[in-house]
C-alpha cells in the first residue's frame, strides 16, 4: 500500500477522498514506470489500446488532438516540446500496470476504473481541466508541475472552438511539483493542470469511477426527472482488507442518492461491475477463443484483467457479481469466494476442493487465466 506520509491512511480516507486535493511524497518511493517512452509510443500504435496525442499550451491556448492508433513515423514529427501522448487501459494488457493497483486496494476495487499512462515533452500537458471521477497521479519518470483549484469548476467555464475541454478562467490556489514516487489525489470537480518540466515525464493515472443519478436510473429503465447533474458520492471507506466487499453503508447511499427509489437487492452489485464497451469487447474476444483445458493442480489462476467484481454479504449468504451478472456460488466454500474476490486470484489444491470447484466455473465463463510462473 501506499505511503501517506504524516497522515494515516484512515485520516486519508476521512479527510480527504472526495474532499479536498493531496500531494503524498514519496508515496510508491521505490517505483519504477514499468513502461519506458518509446514502450509507451509501441502501444500507441497498437488499435487495441485508445490514444491521443494533445500539442499545445496555456500560452496561447493553440490545441490540436489526434487521435490513435499512431503510425510509428508519426512521432518523429512532433514538435520538440508542448506535447503530450495519452494511452488509456494499460493495465489491462501490461500485468506490471495491472498488478500496481494492489497498491490502491484501501479503495474498494470496484470503484477502479483504468490506469492510462502519459508520457509528455517538456512543456507538454493537457491543459486546465476537471472531471467528475478520483483520480491519483502517480509520477513515473521525470517531474511535472501541478497547478491546482476549486474555483470556476463550472460546464460553461470551458473554452468554445477547441478540441479540448480548457477552463477559460483557471486560478491556481496551489503549486507542487510531484517528482517519481510522489502521488497527487484529486477528487472530483477539483481542476488540475498539469506541465511536464523535463523531457522525461510520465504519469501514471489511477482513475475511479463516477456514477451519475441518470446512468444509474437508465440502468434500471427508469427514466431521469432530475435535471441537475448529480453523482454518487462514497461513504466512509474503513480501513479493511476487503478490496471487492460492497459494504451495507455504500448500499444505503446508493439508496439515499436514488431519493426514495426502491433498489433492489441485485442491483447496485450488477451496476458497479458492468463493463464498459472496450471492456465488453475485450471479453468477447477473450470468449470467442476460450479454450477448456484440464485445470493443473497447484497453479494459480488471476481473474482476467478487463472483468470487474463485487460482493455483498448478508447474514450467513453472499452474493457475488461479476461483469454486470451475478455469479453462482453454490455449493462452495464462502471463504473461498471471499478470498478469491478480494484477491482476485486463486490455487487449485486438488479436484474435490472448493477452490477447484470454483476455478471450474470461472473458466467455464473464460473469467480467468493461469499465473504465468
Amino acid at each position: 500500500m501506499i505511503h501517506f506520509g504524516k497522515i494515516s491512511q484512515q485520516e486519508f480516507l476521512r479527510d480527504y477522498w472526495q474532499k479536498k486535493p493531496l500531494l503524498i511524497k514519496q508515496a510508491l518511493p521505490d517505483f519504477i514506470s514499468p513502461l519506458s517512452p518509446d514502450e509507451l509510443a509501441g502501444l500507441a500504435c497498437e488499435a487495441e489500446f485508445e490514444s491521443r496525442i494533445i500539442i499545445g499550451s496555456t500560452d496561447d491556448n493553440n490545441w490540436q488532438l489526434t487521435n490513435g492508433a499512431f503510425p510509428e513515423e508519426m512521432f518523429s514529427e512532433l514538435p520538440d516540446d508542448n506535447w503530450t501522448l495519452l494511452v488509456q487501459g494499460v493495465d489491462r494488457y501490461v500485468d506490471e500496470v495491472y498488478h500496481l493497483i494492489d497498491q490502491f486496494d484501501f479503495i474498494p476495487r470496484w470503484r477502479f476504473d483504468d490506469v492510462m499512462i502519459s508520457y509528455a515533452a517538456k512543456g507538454g500537458g493537457v491543459g486546465p481541466h476537471f472531471d467528475y471521477y478520483d483520480v491519483f497521479l502517480l509520477q513515473g519518470g521525470g517531474r511535472r508541475r501541478w497547478h491546482i483549484s476549486t474555483e470556476n469548476c463550472t460546464l460553461d467555464n470551458y473554452l468554445s472552438n477547441v478540441p479540448l475541454r480548457i477552463m477559460k478562467e483557471f486560478n491556481p490556489e496551489v503549486v507542487w511539483d510531484a517528482e517519481p514516487g510522489d502521488v497527487v489525489y484529486v477528487p472530483p470537480k477539483v481542476a488540475h493542470h498539469g506541465v511536464s518540466l523535463d523531457d522525461d515525464c510520465m504519469t501514471l493515472s489511477i482513475g475511479y469511477r463516477s456514477y451519475s443519478h441518470q446512468e444509474m436510473l437508465l440502468a434500471m429503465d427508469i427514466g431521469d426527472t432530475v435535471e441537475k447533474i448529480t453523482y454518487y458520492q462514497d461513504p466512509e471507506w474503513q480501513e479493511e482488507d476487503s478490496a471487492a466487499l460492497i459494504p451495507e453503508a455504500a448500499f444505503s447511499q446508493a439508496k439515499s442518492f436514488l431519493e426514495g427509489i426502491a433498489l433492489p437487492d441485485d442491483f447496485f452489485g450488477a451496476f458497479v461491475t458492468k463493463l464498459d464497451p472496450m471492456d465488453e469487447q475485450n471479453m468477447n474476444e477473450i470468449s470467442a477463443y476460450n479454450e477448456l483445458k484440464p485445470l493443473d493442480l497447484e497453479a494459480t489462476y488471476e481473474l482476467q484483467p478487463c472483468c470487474r467484481i463485487a460482493y455483498q454479504l448478508s447474514g450467513d449468504d453472499i452474493n457475488c457479481y461479476i461483469n454486470g451478472e451475478s455469479f453462482d456460488c453454490s455449493n462452495i466454500d464462502k471463504e473461498i469466494v471471499i478470498d478469491f474476490c478480494n484477491t482476485r486470484s486463486l490455487k487449485i489444491i486438488d479436484h474435490d476442493s472448493s477452490n477447484y470447484l470454483l476455478a471450474s466455473r470461472l473458466q467455464i465463463l473464460a473469467l480467468i487465466r493461469r499465473l504465468r510462473s
